[in-house]
């Protein structure tokens, strides 16, 4: 007599059997979008987007499950005219499901509806840096989204894979297309736009493909993700933390809330570690008296501080410059102006620390003015790196080879080299060659160098002062 136990036991096994039979003869749908986002601590989450109703199956290390629900399938509504910077009543969009997984530590090998994930190494030696890639259409600007001469981001994005990173920093900026492409355009014809999925998946998780294979991201915020731009897609797709639903920007009474996220760390290995700030609501013009993002972006300095003092070496990451030149052309004389880092940051910040960012933070990765820049400074501020020309369309202004005497991007900051490259399109890599030593590579959208950089410390010397 088999005993009832067994039976059930048996029973069980027969059906799960018959299941994955069913699944082999019936293979799920691939999702739109599949990738790794490291958060606090350097944890790996797996996401996947799908338009499908269900998560897909998540395989780590041979076992399979199906994702969670991070939000639930629909399209992206509407928050309406009062409380977003744009509003188009007719910019409906596809239904979309995100879905995430906790990767536990050790994991070796994962896979989602059977695509490979790039899981997260102990020591980071090869890293991309991109920023602001999606397609600008908004006011009278507008990118010609369908030419991949005009909007290069998905080769950007291929030639960066081919150099096979350990780990892929975006400094945010992903989303571009606002505004609907004018009448008799070719260049944009069709295309999506609005803050739902169809923009989203084509200014970002479609041209991005290749990237987001190729190794783990890390993902910080820019103000194009602020609650009254591209906010709701920033928390449903991209954001590590987790998805709350009263403070998620789908309701505009949350985003006191939704519109600032605590920094974290994401250890590389070595003593090293990158520091993520969001910095989305900073306002480029500083902050009036008594406005309550000077106490935010206090919080937020305390913050970095306390993770700047877990590690011997830090490279902060954000999106807006904070030691970084700008250029305006007036258009009637022509004459060329230089602007400095953001003035919201720089007066919180400048309140606790003059140097601006604490003393063990020896480099900033930055995007937002859409070129490439290094700057370094004789003082002791950090160097500064912007990648903000992988896709969005460039600034053309260029800067100098050395800036005006007296005139610094920084408080108190003493510019000891600089270079740049306006108009050009591409991506960044860092490669490790020492503790505290990088070896920076300025590559255009075939992936060819353009530049090459020493960083040591927080001090960086780059081979061509302007390319």
């Amino acid at each position: 007599m088999i005993h009832p136990q067994l039976r059930s036991r048996a029973g069980a096994l027969a059906a799960t059997l018959l299941l994955a039979g069913c699944a082999a003869l019936h293979p799920q749908r691939p999702p739109a979008a599949a990738f790794v986002v490291l958060g606090a601590d350097g944890a790996p989450t797996a996401r996947a987007l799908t338009t499908a109703r269900t998560c897909p199956s998540i395989t780590i290390d041979g076992r399979t499950t199906a994702m969670a629900v991070r939000a639930p399938f629909g399209p992206i509504p509407l928050r309406g005219k009062d409380h977003s910077a744009i509003f188009h009543a007719e910019a409906v969009s596809n239904p979309v499901l995100s879905c995430e997984t906790a990767i536990p530590a050790g994991s070796t090998r994962a896979s989602v509806a059977g695509r490979a994930l790039p899981l997260p190494k102990g020591d980071i030696r090869r890293i991309v840096v991109i920023g602001d890639t999606g397609c600008r259409l908004k006011g009278k600007d507008f990118q010609d989204c369908n030419d991949p001469e005009a909007y290069p981001f998905a080769r950007v994005a291929a030639s960066a894979a081919a150099w096979k990173p350990d780990l892929v920093v975006h400094v945010g900026d992903y989303h571009y297309r606002e505004d609907p492409c004018p009448a008799g355009r070719p260049g944009c014809a069709g295309s999506p736009y609005g803050y739902g999925w169809d923009a989203w998946n084509a200014d970002f998780f479609t041209p991005g493909r290749a990237l987001l294979a190729a190794a783990p991201w890390v993902v910080a915020r820019g103000n194009h993700e602020t609650c009254a731009r591209a906010g709701q897609g920033w928390w449903r797709f991209l954001d590590p933390l987790r998805y709350e639903p009263a403070a998620h920007c789908d309701d505009p009474a949350g985003d006191a809330r939704a519109d600032y996220t605590d920094p974290y760390g994401v250890p590389l290995g070595g003593g090293a570690q990158l520091i993520v700030f969001d910095s989305a609501r900073t306002d480029w013009h500083g902050f009036k008296p008594g406005d309550v993002r000077i106490a935010r972006y206090a919080d937020t300095w305390r913050k970095i501080d306390a993770l700047a003092r877990r590690q011997r070496y830090n490279i902060a990451v954000d999106h807006h410059p904070l030691y970084a030149f700008g250029a305006n052309r007036d258009a009637a004389t022509g004459a060329v102006t230089l602007y400095g880092g953001d003035a919201g940051l720089t007066q919180a910040f400048g309140a606790l620390d003059p140097r601006l960012l604490p003393s063990s933070v020896a480099m900033l990765l930055s995007g937002h003015v859409h070129l490439w820049e290094q700057t370094s400074f004789a003082t002791d501020h950090p160097t500064q790196f912007v990648a903000g020309f992988a896709g969005t369309a460039e600034d053309i202004v260029p800067l100098p080879r050395t800036p005006p005497p007296g005139q610094s991007p920084a408080p108190g900051a003493a510019v000891e080299a600089m270079s740049s490259w306006i108009d050009g399109f591409g991506f960044m890599t860092m490669e490790r060659t020492g503790p505290d030593a990088w070896r920076i590579v300025v590559h255009d959208r075939d992936g060819r160098p353009r530049n090459t950089c020493a960083v040591q410390g927080r001090h960086s010397t780059c081979a061509v002062p302007q390319v």
